[in-house]
């Protein structure tokens, strides 16, 4: 029953808003999860990259309400060899490395990065895993925004811990930071991204065509654009 004591704006955390929040109307909401799109082909190298997790952080505090882009990242898995490289994981690192950057915009302390994600939304294309949901807890951000639910991926063939990014935020109420958690964002855009990988008959991405099996998908070369 604890859920049930707490204040009312604590609950915001632990419960999907579809429509304008915080004063963010969707049509916002929609161009910056559009952007993590964009994040892909731009830090991945392909219009197709197998996992195409991305993930934009935005600072829609102290603007005109339509949002300051802090940094962008990728799922880097098989870049890198990280298997904890996913997009929000990667993301939080880059935003680390810009918000501390001596020579950059922001040239903030760590203490000061660490206590900055307290202004800023994740947008991230697909509902995090339980490992990505975790971090942006224990990164203390404001907002939490994704597309393409777990439940989606996981039945469109794709290996998921079957936790969901609402049991994660019900589990750490103990923690000091608050973060709302807005899903199902623009998630008929993003559901695209994550169809084709185990369904051979599903069209390949702009740019991209089926090759092997048909269980692949590859961007086009110059010779085939001819």
């Amino acid at each position: 029953m604890r859920l049930f004591t707490i204040p009312i704006a604590v609950l915001l955390c632990f419960f999907q808003v579809v429509l304008t929040t915080n004063g963010i109307p969707f049509s916002t909401r929609a161009y910056w999860m559009r952007r993590a799109n964009q994040a892909l082909g731009e830090l991945s190298g392909s219009p197709c990259p197998f996992a195409p997790f991305g993930t934009a952080v935005v600072n829609h505090t102290d603007t005109d309400g339509f949002g300051d882009l802090i940094c962008i990242g990728v799922n880097q898995n098989r870049q890198i060899g990280n298997p904890s490289l996913h997009g929000e994981i990667a993301a939080i690192a880059n935003c680390t490395a810009i918000l501390t950057d001596p020579y950059g915009r922001f040239r903030l302390t760590a203490s000061e990065a660490q206590a900055a994600f307290a202004d800023l939304t994740l947008y991230t294309n697909a509902e995090s895993c339980p490992m990505c949901a975790s971090a942006i807890r224990w990164a203390g951000f404001k907002e939490y925004v994704y597309g393409t639910s777990i439940d989606t991926l996981v039945r469109k063939g794709w290996s998921q811990i079957h936790i969901s990014s609402l049991e994660v935020f019900q589990a750490s109420l103990d923690l000091m930071s608050r973060t709302v958690l807005i899903g199902d964002v623009l998630a008929n855009e993003t559901d695209p991204y994550f169809l084709w990988q185990f369904d051979p008959t599903y069209p390949c991405p702009d740019g991209c065509l089926h090759s092997g099996n048909g269980t692949r998908c590859r961007a086009f070369t110059r010779d085939e654009l001819r």
